[in-house]
């Protein structure tokens, strides 16, 4: 199997997990601008939610840009992160129907580390069918954002205890870490190609 199949496969289901999460977001009764105010906490998770798979999904064609072959542990492997990012709509919607309250919130945190566990594990066993020498192994190096987020959702799980609030901006400040884009394969891949 090339990795343009898996990639092919892991884009559908990510589209398909987008649409399950609009779907759970209602629209007012009423055409006030003041009918939104109750609609905020949903709007807000399904937003944050929204920032996270897209991060995924870019990050994601990314590591199969620069992947040659796919073995069974690699398939197995990206079903492991499909199948945490495919409970991410149901607690997104339970942490936006109900405000932000801890428990919701703080098992939010705990699909998102997960989640980055399942994406670690799919990066490690590409780079050990790849290689020591690949373009992979160039490009990742140290992984400060890697290291960092699955800290910051543990911290962030703990603050639900003080401030549910306070791990929804935690989570956030860990979306917008990677908003800005990875460049390492980017870059290893135009340096290769030179």
């Amino acid at each position: 199997m090339t990795p343009r199949r898996i990639e092919t496969f892991s884009d559908g289901v990510l589209a398909i997990i987008i649409t399950i999460m609009v779907l759970e977001l209602h629209a007012p009764a009423s055409a006030e601008w003041g009918a939104l105010r109750p609609a905020l906490p949903a709007l807000l998770s399904y937003l944050l939610s929204f920032v996270y798979l897209g991060i995924y999904w870019n990050n994601h064609h990314h590591l199969l840009h620069v992947t040659r072959g796919v073995t069974g542990g690699i398939m197995w492997a990206n079903l492991h992160l499909l199948f945490w990012l495919s409970l991410v709509p149901f607690f997104t919607a339970w942490m936006g129907k109900n405000e932000f309250a801890a428990v919701p919130t703080a098992a939010y945190g705990v699909v998102l580390v997960l989640a980055a566990i399942a994406y670690w594990l799919l990066q490690l066993i590409i780079l050990r069918n790849e290689g020591s020498d690949s373009l992979l192994a160039q490009a990742v190096g140290r992984d400060w954002k890697g290291t960092a987020s699955p800290i910051l959702y543990t911290v962030a799980i703990l603050t639900t205890l003080i401030h549910p609030w306070i791990a929804g901006a935690m989570y956030a400040l860990v979306a917008l870490m990677w908003l800005i884009p990875d460049r390492r394969i980017e870059r290893a891949v135009r340096t290769a190609t030179k």
